[in-house]
């Protein structure tokens, strides 16, 4: 029998899987010198699901992705900085003093110079309205902030470490959740005599950290169950390290998603207050004093209650719209 000679570029590699791959050792390198001939030419970014260069792509930057393309997003996005803008300059487009008043133009409507009318006092309601969107952005941005450091941490510890500081958590979140926002507002805050945005605050904080408590807890427990986490502790991971890197950027997302959604509702809450007459009082300026001093003359003069509802409505709206574009963002089930 004639011996064969052993050709090397026809060599039989196997897969592993009762078959065989016939790769030639030119086509070998040709594919080791330019990584793109095995997608077929495509461009280095890689196949679906990697970024460039190959990379896999995270649920932060598939997010992103989401958004940018979401019209819900965008106009939601583009609504909320500009009151952001106005609440750093509100002086760039209203001029004069928002406690400016003349009681001979009490409740005439639109005119040059005050495009939204006077209200009762004969103060100019496009100035008042226009300054009511920092204290407005201010409450819910500052709320927001503590209620979801403060809920995330207490949470987040409670759900990690469980036992006995799980259970009390739970049972202190019970007693939180039984107390109605409103009511508790009329009672803490009718003792408050302080005409900053602090004490309003902080009622919010303090009220409102169960929630995000709840969802943190959950979302804790949940992610410290996946094989990565489980993996890490058995290399000798430390709790710290467990919770920094591997649990929190994993169960961050519905907190961020919660909270998005809940800055409208705190931003609804102080005004709601402050037409009760417990949140903000005069002179401070806010669209919840507005609505409350316009309510009275709603027949002779409603547009001094038309505009500073409207920009309110506006603004929770368009909190709650970005909070719902975020939530389809980074939420796996709604892909």
């Amino acid at each position: 029998m004639p011996e064969q000679s052993y050709e090397p570029e026809g060599v039989i590699a196997g897969t592993g899987m009762g078959g065989a791959m016939d790769l030639a050792a030119s086509e070998a390198a040709t594919l080791e010198r330019h990584p793109s001939a095995a997608s077929g030419g495509r461009a280095p970014g890689g196949p679906e699901g990697t970024g460039p260069a190959g990379k896999p792509r995270s649920l932060w930057s598939d997010a992103w992705r989401d958004l940018r393309r979401n019209p819900v997003f965008i106009v939601s996005a583009l609504v909320i900085l500009f009151l952001v803008l106005i609440s750093l300059w509100p002086s760039a487009i209203a001029s004069g003093s928002p406690l400016k008043c003349d009681l001979a133009k009490a409740q005439e409507g639109s005119q040059p110079g005050a495009p939204f009318g006077y209200d009762g006092q004969g103060c100019n309601v496009y100035t008042r309205t226009v300054y009511g969107a920092r204290t407005s952005v201010t409450v819910g941005v500052c709320a927001t902030l503590g209620v979801a450091l403060l809920g995330s941490v207490l949470g987040g510890l409670a759900g990690f470490f469980g036992g006995i500081w799980d259970s009390v958590l739970s049972r202190i979140t019970d007693v939180f959740f039984a107390i109605p926002v409103v009511l508790g507002g009329l009672v803490l805050l009718s003792v408050v005599t302080s005409n900053t945005v602090w004490p309003v605050i902080g009622f919010m904080v303090l009220l409102g950290w169960p929630q995000i408590s709840r969802i943190a807890r959950g979302s804790v427990i949940t992610a410290k169950q996946n094989d990565y986490v489980q993996a890490a502790r058995a290399l000798g991971a430390s709790n710290s390290r467990l919770l920094l890197r591997h649990i929190t950027p994993n169960a961050v997302a519905p907190v961020i998603v919660v909270a998005t959604i809940a800055l409208g509702t705190y931003i609804a809450l102080e005004a709601t207050l402050s037409y009760l007459g417990v949140g903000l009082k005069p002179p401070s300026v806010s669209w919840g004093i507005d609505i409350s001093a316009a309510s009275p003359f709603i027949r002779n003069a409603p547009h001094a209650l038309l505009w500073p509802s409207g920009a309110l409505a506006l603004t929770v709206l368009a909190f709650i719209m970005l909070g719902d574009a975020v939530r389809d963002a980074l939420d796996p089930k709604l892909r």
